[in-house]
């Protein structure tokens, strides 16, 4: 069983842990996506000038919908929540932010999303992963109570004692799925489709751990029919992943995935 730390032992300062493992998942990210784009022989300045749109599309939509979705009696506190983006994220709505923001940036660009999204699977994912440890760190998505040899040994008298930790859960999901998507680029299997594969993958894997969250404490997430939002972001995902992985060609004759020119919405 996992010891448990108190994250606020852990600050430097006004520093958070969870705040310097958002920003080395966000920089790993950036960095492997224009490293994979340049091995792809593609022009990185879009990636990079791409970046800050990205960043802020996730943080504006990861907190619009924590707080509406998520704990929308947050609101009945002020109106003004809606403002401070830096209290509270939902990770699926960050991923929704960055979608945007990459299909508005990428048309306004004229580029075809579709020639980088093997290179931002294989950034994104490692980098979600290391800003999933920050989650861990934090200890903010208790699961439910448990005796699993990966439990954390939760307080008693706030928590009830071990129970499952779904960011740790997460960021071992996502860094499993960062040597499967490796491991298949190098093997030059499933190019352009890298994206559809990883869709599927954490979906499955997403929608299955949330189940494992709490529901007996104080603070816990908003349920919609018996399911969380991001359970129902997964329906979406996978419907996304499907349809890429059946209507996606692979490229003909050894033609490196960059030389498409289908046109891609979503990373």
């Amino acid at each position: 069983m996992i010891p448990y730390v108190n994250p606020h032992s852990l600050k430097i300062g006004p520093i958070e842990p969870f705040g310097i493992f958002v920003a080395l998942g966000i920089f790993l990210a950036a960095r492997l996506i224009v490293k994979a784009s340049e091995r792809q022989g593609l022009d990185p300045n879009p990636v990079h000038d791409y970046s800050m749109w990205g960043v802020a599309g996730g943080v504006v939509m990861g907190h619009l919908v924590h707080l509406l979705l998520y704990h929308p009696e947050e609101l009945s506190k002020s109106p003004f929540q809606l403002f401070k983006v830096w209290d509270g994220l939902s990770s699926f709505g960050g991923l929704l932010g960055g979608i945007l923001a990459a299909i508005i940036f990428f048309r306004v660009r004229n580029v075809p999303f579709s020639r980088y999204a093997d290179a931002f699977a294989l950034g994104v994912v490692p980098g979600w992963g290391v800003a999933r440890l920050g989650c861990f760190v934090a200890h903010d998505h208790p699961g439910t109570r448990t005796d699993f040899f990966l439990a954390v040994d939760f307080p008693t008298s706030i928590y009830g004692g071990p129970r499952h930790d779904l960011g740790l859960y997460d960021a071992l999901l996502l860094f499993s799925l960062t040597g499967l998507l490796y491991a298949l680029r190098n093997a030059g299997k499933l190019q352009g489709r890298l994206l559809h594969l990883t869709a599927i993958v954490y979906a499955c894997g997403r929608f299955c751990f949330d189940f494992m969250r709490a529901t007996d404490l104080s603070y816990v997430d908003a349920r919609y029919f018996g399911l969380t939002p991001a359970q129902y972001s997964c329906f979406l995902l996978i419907i996304y992943g499907v349809w890429g992985l059946v209507t996606k060609r692979a490229p003909q004759n050894g033609t490196p995935a960059a030389s498409s020119g289908a046109v891609g919405t979503a990373r």
